[in-house]
């Protein structure tokens, strides 16, 4: 610790910050709306959208990959929301099915890849710890659009408008972060102050996110463990602390009691 230098995972930090900005207000809207498991489908769609890109040749930092991320994750979207409208009652499962049929054509289009299971590895856990100040710019103008969308509108989005939105956010965090830390930003803070009233619930939500990134930053880099993983764990510990703290939770009576 005698050694530690902050500004080295500032950038990471900053990264970490405009994921949860707008992961934790969509996250709440997610844990409404019952459909969990949709950022894993929509990142992993993002992200085969970037190998997609790969495969073209793109430059891996362009502009052009973060629109093939953002036409492929606007495209899943459109697909979930025809199918809710077309089998509600079995939506969760259809966005498993859409998570499978992604990740595996992902694998399927890296397999001559030499490279490929380094660079799914990075899609999937992340490279936090090395990103740039430049690599933020994008993800912060999208954070913003997202940010005044979500204000503006609300509740009112409809099923269309807050897949898009979910889309958008998604594309601009995936290659900062990864897969594993899109959904962990998503639903474990909203989670840990889903007990607590209305007023605390995003503040709370908020903090949690900053402590988890804050910590798992900081042991990553002493202890020379990668990042994405322990940041995950690093929010799952805080938000159990959060969620012990919380307010009490009546329990239920025991069948038979008298």
């Amino acid at each position: 610790m005698s050694g530690f230098d902050f500004m080295i995972v500032l950038p990471a930090f900053l990264a970490g910050l405009l994921v949860l900005a707008t992961h934790i207000p969509l996250g709440a809207q997610v844990l409404k709306r019952g459909i969990v498991f949709i950022d894993l489908a929509i990142a992993q769609i993002a992200a085969l959208g970037v190998i997609l890109a790969g495969v073209g040749d793109l430059d891996p930092h362009g502009w052009a990959v973060q629109a093939a991320a953002g036409v492929a994750a606007g495209l899943g979207a459109l697909l979930l929301t025809w199918t809710e409208k077309r089998w509600p009652e079995v939506q969760e499962a259809q966005i498993g099915v859409l998570f499978i049929l992604a990740a595996t054509a992902g694998l399927l289009l890296v397999a001559h890849n030499p490279h490929g299971g380094e660079h799914l590895q990075d899609l999937l856990a992340g490279q936090i710890l090395w990103v740039t100040y430049g690599q933020l710019l994008m993800p912060a103008v999208g954070a913003a659009v997202i940010l005044v969308l979500l204000a503006l509108f609300r509740d009112r989005l409809g099923r269309l408008g807050f897949y898009l939105v979910f889309a958008l956010a998604v594309t601009a965090s995936v290659q900062l972060v990864g897969v594993y830390l899109v959904f962990a930003s998503l639903i474990v803070p909203s989670l840990a102050v889903r007990h607590y009233r209305a007023g605390l619930k995003l503040p709370l939500a908020y903090l949690t996110g900053i402590a988890g990134y804050g910590a798992g930053l900081l042991l990553s880099t002493v202890y020379d463990l990668p990042s994405g993983a322990l940041i995950v764990w690093c929010l799952s510990l805080t938000a159990m602390a959060v969620y012990a703290a919380g307010p009490g939770r009546t329990t239920p009576a025991r069948v038979g009691a008298h």
